[in-house]
């Protein structure tokens, strides 16, 4: 393990969805299904449709949600609302997990393109609420998403978190290019196979150790 690499490390922050729950707990297809609801009820257009806009949306701004903004000025509350209120009955408690976040030197911190109060009920469902000094939703970003720069520079801001001393943790490598351009460190969650890409530093698909190896090795003072 680098951990030089990361010695400089204090504000570690970390992707919510399929970063701190596996993906096998498909959590985002029901909340993909929830959006093509939501699209087909309050723009009025036949599913197909609604499930074509919602991932051209997702590949062109980042998120369905800020699709749904910049083209058809929707109220991003209710959406938020409505889309993560799922079940979310597949999760486990990651004890490990939690004390290898919890074991890192400095400020814990949770960004995600979903909405806050959804982050907060996956941190309980997993027993990771405990461990983070902060969880930052979509709309701690002024509703910018993630890949979009502004959207770290403005949690980042929140948090008062200098992005030369910061590491991201992410599952989808789009989103670790802009931290990459900020000075960040990049580690990219999954065990699917990605291209190597410059932006990317490391990779793991047990986060949980990586974190252990790092919190053994990186300085506390």
């Amino acid at each position: 393990m680098p951990a030089r690499s990361f010695s400089h490390v204090r504000n570690w922050v970390f992707d919510l969805d399929n970063t701190l729950y596996p993906p096998e707990a498909a959590l985002f297809a029901q909340i993909e299904q929830r959006m093509t609801d939501w699209v087909m009820r309050c723009l009025g257009v036949e599913r197909a449709k609604a499930d074509r806009m919602r991932r051209t949306y997702w590949q062109r701004y980042g998120t369905t949600l800020a699709g749904l903004m910049r083209e058809h000025g929707v109220d991003p509350g209710p959406y938020l609302d409505e889309v993560h209120d799922i079940d979310l009955s597949s999760l486990r408690p990651a004890p490990e997990l939690a004390a290898a976040i919890d074991a890192l030197p400095g400020r814990k911190i949770v960004h995600t393109n979903g909405s806050g109060s959804y982050a907060g009920r996956v941190l309980e469902a997993r027993g990771l609420s405990g461990v983070f000094d902060a969880v930052y939703g979509v709309e701690h970003a002024r509703f910018h998403p993630k890949p979009e720069r502004s959207a770290f520079e403005a949690v980042l801001a929140r948090d008062g978190a200098d992005c030369r001393r910061a590491a991201m943790f992410e599952d989808d490598p789009r989103n670790l290019e802009a931290p990459h351009e900020m000075g960040m460190r990049t580690v990219l969650v999954g065990e699917r196979p990605v291209p190597a890409r410059r932006h990317i530093h490391y990779r793991t698909d047990d986060l949980s150790g990586f974190l252990r190896a790092l919190a053994a090795e990186v300085p506390r003072g």
